[in-house]
């Protein structure tokens, strides 16, 4: 007996295609097809982002059809960020069931639930769970179990703007686990669009496989951003040196696509389209660990002069790094021959709060329009005399001429508790400083100027010790701790941290050193350079005898 095979069922593009030719849509173009090929024979853990327009979700309603096509036992749950787009996906699939007359045998019988918010297909047999249902990513999740998990969009502005928001998103998303099927062809899709460079599909477990498809085939500068998740159709396109072509012509030419970007505006654009998060967002979070400084932080006289320069070679690539997809951390280039002692030692104390906030401190040290970081970072509690005293050894260890103090939180009462402590250990000034303005623009409008002009300059022992300072948190938060993943995440957004107490203090201590850092470190080099050589010059003439003056009783005369 010949067994005719069915091609609607052996290869999803060709069902694709002749469904597309049923509702009169033109025939699906060349990423739309790279999209069906992914769809069909991807891992069983899947991301999909590809630009918007281009189809991702029409795609994927033909092959949740498919998988019924081939076999209407399987049971499928569509999730959105909200539950009217998931009721969207399940009544598109369903009008083509009633459209399409090669799917008519997947009609619901009169017994059968058939309705948008989730349906059964004629062949299924009797079961609790629908053949298609959906729901909202905030609604109940749990209660059926699916075969194949469609997380389409999920990720939206609402939802994604705050860190809190952002982690209440991914622990909503792991009940995905729970609803699926333990079977060996079971399967999770996420369809999105980021929206920050801190997005859900960025911190997908290993076990997916993320694949991009942009609006343009990016630039030579550009395709580092995308590692190994471009897709291959893209990644041919852009070894052919087809840079900055359009990927999909036969939907978005030249003339649609820069329509797109008017509309949008560039960063809009670059993540709407692009999918490329660190280009977006390379306003939006102003500091970056590659304009730090890293190098040893002497403990009394440094280089007046440190200069930065990111080469590859100098990348440390040991250290830990917290901060954002790309960003990278690099040792100091060079720095001057002149040295000299620090003008100002300064030591800064956020005490914590309420809750679960950190009591944070920072030390620095001032020199020439540099601030030198030795140490930095939080400690639990606040008022307790263990945290007290820890924090003039801290002072003492440091040699700080002044300690300054949050005063928002007990107004005053830190100080005046820890005072005694200090006095014992290393006594020093003591100074209150108090904020009213929004906390986040107050930290970046303070230290962009000194971070993005490779004024700030940290020990490596100071990175060390901050991530291993986190480890004893719980996995969901550990990173937020982190003063580098504060500094790295903090935008112009009210709640933009879920922990700010490190970033925080360090932004008071640097805007304690603000009147001093107007001071050029190049002319500071210079002025050291002539009052050396005025010593060297002055001891010249003793040793010859004063031929070219004196100096008894310290008064120069000509002679």
């Amino acid at each position: 007996m010949i067994i005719v095979k069915d091609p609607l069922k052996e290869d999803f593009r060709v069902f694709l295609s002749f469904i597309w030719e049923q509702i009169n849509l033109p025939k699906p173009t060349k990423v739309q097809i790279d999209l069906a090929i992914f769809l069909q024979h991807g891992p069983n853990k899947i991301c999909i982002q590809a630009f918007r327009g281009v189809g991702k979700s029409f795609v994927t309603s033909a092959y949740v059809l498919w998988e019924l096509y081939r076999d209407p036992q399987n049971k499928i749950m569509v999730v959105s960020a909200s539950k009217n787009r998931a009721d969207n996906f399940t009544t598109f699939a369903l009008n083509l069931i009633n459209t399409v007359p090669e799917l008519v045998h997947l009609k619901p019988k009169a017994s059968q639930r058939q309705s948008r918010l989730e349906f059964d297909v004629g062949p299924a047999l009797p079961d609790q769970t629908p053949s298609v249902f959906s729901k909202g990513i905030d609604s109940q999740l749990t209660g059926g179990r699916a075969d194949i998990i469609i997380s389409d969009d999920v990720e939206v502005p609402n939802n994604s703007m705050t860190v809190e928001r952002r982690d209440a998103l991914i622990e909503r998303t792991k009940e995905y686990s729970a609803i699926l099927k333990p079977l060996e062809n079971s399967r999770i899709i996420y369809l999105g669009t980021p929206q920050t460079e801190d997005s859900i599909y960025n911190k997908l477990p290993e076990t997916f496989t993320n694949r991009i498809w942009p609006a343009y085939v990016p630039t030579s500068e550009e395709v580092e951003a995308y590692g190994s998740s471009l897709a291959p159709l893209i990644r041919t396109m852009y070894d052919k040196g087809l840079y900055g072509v359009p990927t999909d012509p036969e939907r978005f030419d030249e003339e649609e696509l820069q329509d797109r970007r008017a509309e949008y505006g560039a960063a809009g654009f670059s993540l709407q389209f692009m999918l490329n998060t660190k280009l977006s967002d390379e306003e939006r979070y102003p500091l970056k660990l590659k304009d730090l400084i890293v190098m040893p932080v002497p403990p009394l006289r440094a280089p007046i002069e440190v200069h930065w320069l990111p080469n590859p070679d100098r990348q440390l690539k040991d250290l830990p790094n917290h901060g954002m997809a790309g960003d990278k951390l690099f040792s100091v280039a060079s720095h001057g021959n002149e040295f000299d002692e620090y003008q100002l030692r300064v030591m800064a104390i956020d005490p914590s709060g309420r809750g679960k906030d950190e009591t944070g401190y920072a030390v620095g040290f001032q020199l020439a329009g540099n601030v030198w970081v030795p140490e930095a970072g939080g400690l639990t509690g606040g008022y307790e005399p263990e945290t007290l005293q820890v924090l003039a050894k801290i002072a003492k260890k440091h040699k700080v001429h002044c300690i300054v103090i949050e005063s928002n939180f007990g107004d005053g009462m830190f100080a005046k508790l820890f005072e005694p402590f200090l006095n014992r250990e290393h006594p020093c000034t003591i100074e209150e400083v108090r904020h009213h303005t929004m906390k986040e623009m107050r930290i970046i409008d303070t230290m962009e100027p000194v971070v993005s002009g490779h004024r700030l300059i940290v020990d490596p022992d100071v990175l060390s010790k901050d991530d291993q300072s986190i480890q004893k948190y719980e996995p969901s938060i550990r990173n937020s701790r982190s003063l580098f993943y504060q500094m790295t995440h903090i935008c112009r957004e009210k709640g933009a941290l879920r922990f700010d107490d490190r970033i925080d203090v360090m932004a008071i201590l640097i805007a304690h050193f603000t009147e001093l850092m107007n001071q050029d470190s190049k002319r500071a080099a210079e002025d050291e350079y002539m009052r050396l050589m005025d010593e060297e010059f002055l001891k010249f003439i003793d040793s010859a005898g004063g031929t070219g003056g004196s100096r008894g009783n310290n008064t120069w005369v000509d002679t």
